[in-house]
């Protein structure tokens, strides 16, 4: 394929917001989020974690303690970004339903 039919492509993929988490899987400790597009949010959040951008936090303390490989990533729910109107409200409002669900450690402090 050349360069136009592939940027065509990824304009014509479906892009979905949702719920993610990441755990520890070693204390089983979770971090919940939300994001409008969740195409390559793990790697979003491993490049911010391996470069110490969460700094003075427990999922980021645990990180540098653990290592990357002590942790997992996962969609916990996702929904089609084109059905949606007022996407930045429904995120804050996902996000709060989510924390109230689940009282995700990494979240608390």
């Amino acid at each position: 394929m050349n360069k136009k039919d592939l940027i065509q492509q990824y304009k014509a993929t479906p892009t979905f917001y949702g719920v993610i988490q990441i755990k520890n899987d070693q204390t089983g400790q979770t971090f919940i989020d939300v994001a409008p597009n969740l195409h390559n949010r793990w790697g979003y959040y491993q490049t911010n974690l391996n470069g110490n951008f969460y700094h003075d936090t427990p999922l980021q303390q645990d990180w540098n303690a653990l290592g990357a490989d002590q942790f997992s990533y996962s969609v916990l729910w996702k929904k089609d970004a084109t059905d949606v109107d007022h996407l930045r409200q429904k995120l804050r409002d996902l996000k709060a339903e989510w924390l109230d669900k689940l009282h995700p450690a990494y979240n608390q402090h």
